[in-house]
């Protein structure tokens, strides 16, 4: 092996280790006894492992709860994001409409408008319709993504015109050559989109913050900041619910992760 394949797995090994501590710190501190990480310098392996605070997460701060929340919440989210945002990216790839590059040129220039600055008056159209500390007020913000139908939009017009074409003169139905032509087609890009998604849902802290007042409703992420306040000592009982609200997601990202590069490389070239 030449020294310089040596030198670039050693320098890759290396930026994978960096990245890698932080995670694997979070994990140590975890199962530590109570105040050990407070020591220092600060340990790096745990002189006893214990599940006491996982335990407790459980038992004492009923978080099991607030974990079913978040996994529901992302779940209706990622559904009802791909069956809105999914047909639309299609229809503006491929469909003729009036207004249809008007239209998505529009949408395409609201991606520059931050999101908060709509957070007040969502809120308080939610208030109107009796939605605030709903689960359903809380999906609003995901019903459908600009950025979404711009991601689906790109893939789709990698479709080639000649197959639609081909379907229709066999006598499908648009209903049709979407389900049995178009969707299996897009697979790579839908589970792109519904991983972004599910992953913004379950991390999001701020609209579930503002729209669901009641604590029982909390999402993960709200109840861990609320439970901080009460126990900002207890450096053990936070990581391990830093370890709750990161390993679901990055088991379900490292086993989608063949589809996700796949449709975001291919979504970087085509289109």
């Amino acid at each position: 092996m030449r020294p310089r394949v040596i030198l670039l797995n050693l320098a890759v090994a290396l930026v994978a280790l960096i990245v890698l501590f932080p995670l694997l710190w979070m994990v140590s501190v975890s199962l530590m006894p109570t105040g050990e990480a407070a020591n220092f310098p600060p340990p790096l392996i745990p002189s006893r492992v214990t599940f006491d605070h996982y335990r407790d997460l459980f038992v004492s701060q009923g978080m099991g709860r607030y974990m079913w929340n978040s996994f529901a919440l992302a779940t209706l989210a990622t559904i009802l994001a791909l069956g809105f945002t999914v047909p639309a990216g299609y229809a503006f790839a491929k469909l003729r409409f009036a207004g249809r590059e008007r239209i998505f040129q529009m949408l395409v220039g609201a991606l520059v408008i931050p999101a908060q600055i709509g957070t007040l008056p969502l809120f308080l159209m939610l208030k109107g319709m009796g939605l605030v500390n709903t689960y359903a007020g809380a999906l609003v913000p995901w019903l459908a993504s600009i950025f979404g139908l711009f991601l689906v939009r790109q893939y789709a017009l990698s479709i080639p015109d000649e197959m639609l074409e081909a379907a229709r003169i066999d006598g499908a139905t648009e209903g049709q050559i979407f389900r049995r032509v178009v969707l299996p087609t897009l697979q790579p890009i839908i589970v792109t989109l519904g991983l972004f998604v599910f992953l913004g849902s379950w991390n999001d802290f701020l609209w579930p913050l503002i729209i669901l007042t009641d604590q029982t409703n909390y999402t993960l992420p709200v109840a861990l900041a609320a439970l901080s306040r009460e126990h900002v000592q207890d450096i053990e009982m936070m990581m391990a619910g830093a370890v709750l609200t990161v390993a679901p997601v990055l088991i379900l990202f490292l086993a989608l992760q063949r589809y996700y590069i796949r449709g975001m490389l291919a979504g970087s070239v085509k289109g």
